[in-house]
């Protein structure tokens, strides 16, 4: 199994952690705050997962996720990097980064951004549209008839294959939206398929999205 480092644990990060070991795999846990702190996640994921420095969790992890505020992205380290497959998993809020304008005037997207920051890494966006919850418990095995699909958008095509092998690892299929900009834009905030898409956020268990489910809501955004 594959070494998954991560860069930022919180909600959506330590989800992914959690599925991530379910699955078999080795998570390396990072945050801003010194591995430390990580102290009684770590502990709750149990004997596969450790706590590093961000540029640890980046040098060891075979796939990385990055899970912080976009605001934070000039902090993830650069050099360890490249070569790698980075899951971005954010979402751009003014009201807590700051407005950018190439943001605003939609010229360009967050997972872009981290793609400019790390010229040499492979950015796969993913994860960004779904609640972390629903994200822990809609999670099944290869062949349930429930299953869910989530969706990736990235520029390359063997980064996104080895997302999709990950995604299929953890209980969930795959939904390709495209190349990292135009892919990207299909499902970030204030999209068809950002928010309610597995169901209202009120309800801790989520509902089911199959991959013809999730196309047809991001076709509604094409």
């Amino acid at each position: 199994m594959a070494t998954i480092g991560f860069i930022g644990s919180g909600h959506i990060g330590s989800t992914v952690a959690r599925l991530a070991v379910a699955a078999g795999h080795d998570v390396i846990m990072s945050n801003s705050r010194g591995p430390e702190t990580l102290a009684e996640l770590v502990a709750e994921l149990g004997p596969l997962a450790s706590a590093a420095t961000p540029e640890a969790a980046a040098e060891q992890g075979d796939l990385v996720v990055v899970s912080i505020p976009l605001k934070a992205i000039d902090s993830v380290p650069v050099a360890p990097l490249d070569g790698k497959v980075v899951m971005d998993t954010n979402n751009y809020y003014p009201q807590r980064d700051g407005h950018v304008a190439a943001l605003d005037d939609d010229s360009t997207t967050g997972s872009e951004l981290l793609q400019q920051h790390l010229p040499d890494a492979f950015v796969v966006k993913v994860f960004n549209n779904i609640n972390y919850k629903h994200l822990g418990t809609l999670a099944r095995p290869d062949g349930a008839p429930d299953r869910s699909a989530l969706l990736v958008a990235g520029d390359s095509e063997p980064a996104k294959q080895q997302v999709t092998d990950f995604l299929d690892q953890i209980g969930y299929d795959t939904v390709d939206a495209g190349a990292l900009g135009e892919g990207g834009r299909k499902f970030q905030v204030g999209s068809a398929a950002y928010g309610n898409l597995y169901g209202d956020l009120s309800s801790p268990d989520g509902t089911p999205a199959d991959a013809a489910t999730v196309l047809s809501v991001l076709m509604k955004d094409a």
